[in-house]
């Protein structure tokens, strides 16, 4: 055996002093006297843990599937630790789910903080929507999102927006067309939403002259990379520090690209204020923030803050959703058919399918209800229990991290026939679609795919709009062939590795001109 070298040699004690000071720490850490000891508590069931690590070694590289793999075998309710001071609670079925999206929905309405989130400087990390802790802030984020920023009214005033970037779309798929050329159609629909986002917060995309939407764009994907590498805060106990050290200047770069995008479509908001007909979020967000006698005085970090919960989570997310959709459309020839068939019916042969005709296409609608139920946007979502409470007769403490395994609890096999299979019609009820905001069960929450509850997201409904309007254009428009065309061919449903349910592959295809709706209006 050839002999260590210095810097093996040093690598080596390292690592033989944190294991030494971890156990010594767990040996004779003292208990906190205003708690029950953890052995005095009915807790949920646990799998064997080794020491210091806890359950760490159990999770893989994809989260949701590591956690499903371990809720068929140990029961839909875990409780993990994750190194030396965190446990998880693990929810992995629907009735477990409407344990805490409904009985005890205020008591986990908290959402864990990063790894490092005292390290950074002052208000970068837990400032949005999605990661604010609840409290007045929250309560009036929320309030002012579901009655201004994403409601009803403003999804319909920005639905302009939507037909002309979906129109952009189809004028590029079109040219690819006519020229015989693959699409990569997952790229497509990544500017498709991203464009859609950027122009409904800031009246800004790709075209623009500093091309903020694309270095958005760019920021969003670096920002998911980063948080699945510190999505369950703390695990490394008195050594949390070294998270800061491999992760933390890369999270401060990114707050700092943010930030210099948004203070100059800030300062270019304040110099037109007041001039433009149709307002955006940012112009909604700055009367707000102006305003002496709103219910909470916002800073600018909060308003920053909110726009980059709204970049992540309306970029990614539904270009995803969109991309499973149409490969799904794909490999099932017969569903393709059906819903161009039903579009058609509708709309007829001679206009482009529009968001106001989703109401009267049940089939579309149920397509992408099943892509959800298959592909949430969102695998697994988290939150924290604020005090001490039970779920199903078992305790849970105060401060434990909670993990809802989305995927699992909408393939739940006491809910769903054929759970892994799919399967549109499932949602059909009487010819009629339920209505999006509506689950399958009165008492379980077993349609969850943008969460449920307090913390369920407030962008579902503009996420709705876009997929199923944009769905419908992609099927009347087109036909779309896979490698030489043949009806072997079938699309690579390979899922990426990481936090989310992304495609592994982008679905690259050749477009075949089906309808063009420019047609007419062409010189």
């Amino acid at each position: 055996m050839a002999p260590l070298t210095d810097t093996q040699y040093y690598l080596f004690c390292f690592f033989v002093w944190i294991f030494s000071t971890l156990l010594l720490r767990s040996l004779f850490r003292r208990p906190n006297n205003q708690e029950p000891a953890i052995g005095d508590l009915h807790l949920p069931p646990s799998p064997p843990a080794l020491p210091l690590i806890g359950h760490l070694h159990l999770l893989g590289l994809t989260l949701y599937k590591s956690l499903h793999k371990l809720s068929l075998q140990y029961g839909p309710l875990l409780y993990l630790r994750l190194g030396p001071s965190r446990n998880l609670l693990v929810v992995s079925s629907a009735s477990v789910a409407t344990e805490v999206f409904k009985a005890n929905d205020l008591a986990f309405s908290d959402r864990p903080t990063i790894a490092f989130a005292d390290e950074l400087p002052k208000d970068v990390g837990g400032v949005g929507l999605f990661s604010a802790p609840y409290g007045e802030y929250w309560r009036f984020m929320r309030k002012l999102s579901m009655t201004q920023l994403l409601g009803a009214r403003q999804i319909e005033l920005s639905r302009s927006i939507r037909q002309e970037e979906i129109a952009r779309l189809l004028h590029s798929v079109l040219e690819s067309a006519d020229r015989r050329e693959v699409v990569d159609l997952g790229a497509e629909l990544m500017k498709l939403t991203n464009n859609s986002t950027c122009r409904l917060a800031m009246s800004t995309r790709v075209s623009g002259e500093n091309n903020e939407a694309e270095q958005i764009r760019e920021l969003v994907k670096n920002s998911l990379q980063l948080a699945s590498k510190v999505c369950f805060g703390d695990v490394l106990g008195p050594f949390k520090k070294l998270g800061f050290w491999l992760y933390g200047k890369q999270a401060a770069d990114m707050d700092k690209r943010y930030d210099e995008i948004l203070e100059r479509i800030w300062k270019e908001h304040e110099e037109i204020s007041g001039k433009k007909e149709n307002e955006d979020l940012m112009d909604i967000l700055l009367k707000v923030y102006k305003d002496d006698k709103a219910e909470f005085k916002m800073t600018r970090t909060h308003i920053k803050a909110f726009l980059r919960d709204l970049f992540v989570g309306g970029t990614n997310t539904s270009a995803d959703v969109m991309q499973w959709t149409m490969s799904e459309l794909i490999n099932h020839p017969h569903m393709f058919r059906k819903l161009r068939e039903e579009i058609e019916s509708v709309v007829g042969t001679a206009r482009l399918v529009e968001e106001s005709d989703v109401s009267n296409l049940p089939y579309l609608q149920a397509v992408v209800k099943e892509t959800l139920r298959l592909y949430p946007s969102v695998a697994v979502t988290t939150r924290e229990c604020r005090e001490n409470c039970k779920i199903k007769g078992y305790d849970i403490p105060q401060k434990t991290m909670v993990a809802i395994n989305l995927y699992s609890v909408m393939q739940d096999p006491e809910v769903w026939d054929d759970p892994s299979e799919f399967r549109p019609e499932r949602f059909l009820v009487s010819s009629k679609v339920q209505n999006e905001n509506e689950t399958r069960g009165q008492s379980l929450v077993d349609f969850v795919p943008f969460g449920a509850g307090r913390r369920g997201c407030p962008g579902s409904a503009l996420a709705y709009s876009t997929m199923n309007s944009t769905i419908g254009a992609l099927v009347q428009c087109f036909d779309w062939k896979i490698g030489s065309g043949g009806d072997e061919d079938k699309v690579d449903m390979e899922v990426d590795s990481g936090f989310g349910l992304s495609k592994a592959h982008s679905l690259v295809c050749l477009p075949v001109v089906h309808f063009n709706p420019f047609a007419s209006s062409a010189p």
